[in-house]
């Protein structure tokens, strides 16, 4: 017998959101960790809001919400509360109710200057990788180091002169070169009132700018749309864009990130990272570690200040003049750190492809290197059931 397709609305539902989501789900394993990891944080969130007034969304469901939009590769917040008010898988995640009303955009990017910042994410990472069931897959001897470029929000035709960048001119928009009006002739001064029947005809603001046979760079040039962008590339064949520089340290042993920073692009910027990372990670550590790294790596400077810190450099060599030497790569561990340093290109990316790092929608360099952190530390919780079950 054919079954009906009426549909009736239940006033009530008598199922929980916690049996809607099947046992062997891989966001239970996640969940429960970053629940661990937040209790963990209850005194610092204690620290960021007033003891008085109305209540505030909770952070750690702000902190939950923005893991799934990294984790799902959801664009913007909006997409988020409106994936939040009909998914259930989210609601569960995030802690609401089937009845409770999800917030409205505009309070993730009010929280994020006091809530998602540089130092909470950092700590998020820091709690995520303390946790019980997470601190046995860490090796706390070897180490990898690499960085990546993130691109930045802004256009080439952004990239304008310092005077007019500080400014604030724009290509199309009419101001002159040195911020003032434009000059307007005798016929724009007329009082006649326009003619509410016509309409105006609307000047294009992308318009088209060659830039063939203008020296451009950094010294004198800066974007208008992000002051903090920089013009760089990271090989000799590639083209130059405006862009950050994404920094990471992965343990060798499960491939998991234990520090993230990010920069302003620059050809010393990885090597200033690398030492600020590893004195994050271990400070005053007396302990001999290994540092695996790609032949950029391979200065005098740098491999001069790793041992100092009581660091092996297992840098890879340049094919002339390399600062690596045979007291270091007769041991079998080079050739080893040099096959798991490879492995550092899987979060970069994974960041790129679903946690949306491949160009930022966010300006300014605290905005983003806050989140690439929390990127880093979701990559890291995207990888853990795998490796809990193996």
């Amino acid at each position: 017998m054919r079954g009906s397709d009426q549909v009736t609305g239940s006033l009530f539902s008598y199922i929980d959101l916690e049996e809607r989501i099947p046992a062997r789900y891989p966001l239970r394993k996640i969940r429960a960790v970053v629940n661990d990891a937040l209790r963990s944080l209850d005194a610092e969130f204690d620290r960021l809001y007033a003891g008085e007034g109305r209540s505030s969304i909770a952070p750690e469901r702000l902190i939950r919400a923005s893991l799934l939009q990294i984790l799902y590769s959801i664009r913007s917040e909006q997409q988020l509360m409106e994936q939040m008010d009909y998914n259930l898988l989210f609601r569960w995640f995030v802690g609401l109710g089937i009845d409770d009303a999800v917030w409205v955009p505009t309070v993730s990017t009010k929280n994020r200057g006091r809530l998602l910042t540089t130092d909470m994410s950092r700590k998020i990472m820091a709690a995520i990788l303390a946790h019980r069931e997470v601190a046995p897959l860490l090796s706390d001897d070897h180490f990898s180091i690499d960085g990546t470029l993130v691109k930045a929000w802004a256009s080439m035709k952004s990239f304008q002169p310092k005077e007019r960048a500080t400014l604030g001119g724009d290509e199309g928009s009419g101001d002159a070169p040195d911020g003032s009006a434009p000059p307007t002739s005798s016929s724009d001064q007329s009082t006649t009132e326009p003619d509410p029947m016509i309409r105006p005809t609307r000047r294009s603001r992308n318009a088209e700018v060659d830039f063939r046979g203008e020296r451009r760079s950094n010294a004198t040039h800066a974007s208008m749309t992000d002051l903090e962008a920089r013009l760089f590339k990271k090989s000799p064949g590639a083209g130059a864009v405006l862009c950050f520089m994404g920094h990471s340290l992965m343990e060798n042993r499960s491939g998991l990130i234990v520090q993230a920073d990010l920069t302003q692009a620059d050809g010393h910027a990885e090597h200033r990272a690398a030492i600020d990372m590893l004195h994050r990670h271990s400070p005053g550590s007396t302990r001999r570690l290994t540092l695996a790294a790609d032949r950029g790596y391979d200065s005098a400077d740098f491999v001069a200040e790793l041992r100092q810190m009581v660091v092996t450099p297992h840098v890879a060599q340049k094919s002339r003049h390399s600062a690596i030497d045979g007291r270091t790569t007769r041991h079998p561990g080079y050739a080893k750190s040099q096959r798991r340093r490879k492995k550092i290109e899987e979060p970069f990316g994974w960041a790129k492809t679903v946690g949306g790092m491949a160009q930022t929608m966010y300006r300014g360099i605290e905005r983003v290197r806050a989140r690439f952190t929390l990127t880093m530390a979701a990559c890291n919780m995207a990888r853990l059931p795998k490796l809990q079950a193996a």
